[in-house]
């Protein structure tokens, strides 16, 4: 997982100093993948190097937010343009990925979701190919190998398929804004017949 884009995704929604940034993280990412807040400020001293964040000034509290610049949100857009490697990927990134893309502002979902399908479908295809073309003598590690590929990709397109439902669904019913806001839970008779 790239920190420094899950960082440009957080910042997109508004300016943060680095505390707020990995809690922003966890929150979004569900705890999968916990940042030391070292990390977060290493991160943040990089993407201003590269110019992609600029610091604002100091508030109240003596906390530097950094706000994403107009490079950062073009660096952005091609992350989530890109479809994952698989051969990239020690953590679950496009899970992260996804996340992160629910909760970002002007973020196509449905198009990340999409794009990674094909890329998906496209190396699943190659590698059914590279199994077919072989002959029976092939090494047993390879073909393990290349079987684990097919399951994972075969999975992933699953999970896929699973997340485009899971938006239609959340689309269609509102998540309530409070805990007050939420309707009482419908209280139904059940009714036993004695046989």
């Amino acid at each position: 997982m790239s920190i420094r884009h899950g960082l440009l995704a957080l910042l997109e929604r508004g300016p943060m100093y680095g505390y707020q940034l990995r809690a922003a993280f966890e929150e979004s990412t569900g705890a999968t993948w916990p940042l030391n807040i070292g990390q977060v400020y290493t991160t943040l001293n990089r993407l201003e190097r590269d110019g992609l964040v600029r610091p604002l000034p100091e508030n109240d509290g003596g906390q530097r937010p950094y706000e994403i610049t107009e490079n950062g949100r073009a660096d952005l857009a091609v992350w989530f343009a890109t479809p994952i490697n698989r051969t990239d990927r020690p953590r679950d990134e496009l899970a992260i990925k996804l996340a992160l893309a629910i909760t970002t502002p002007g973020v196509d979902v449905k198009t990340v979701v999409q794009t990674q399908r094909t890329a998906t479908m496209r190396a699943l295809q190659e590698y059914t190919r590279l199994k077919t073309r072989g002959d029976d003598d092939l090494d047993l590690p390879w073909r393990l190998v290349l079987d684990a590929m097919i399951f994972q990709a075969e999975a992933e397109v699953r999970w896929l398929d699973h997340c485009e439902a899971s938006l239609v669904r959340h689309t269609r019913t509102p998540r309530p804004t409070s805990a007050t806001s939420r309707p009482a839970p419908e209280h139904s008779e059940v009714t036993y017949e004695r046989s």
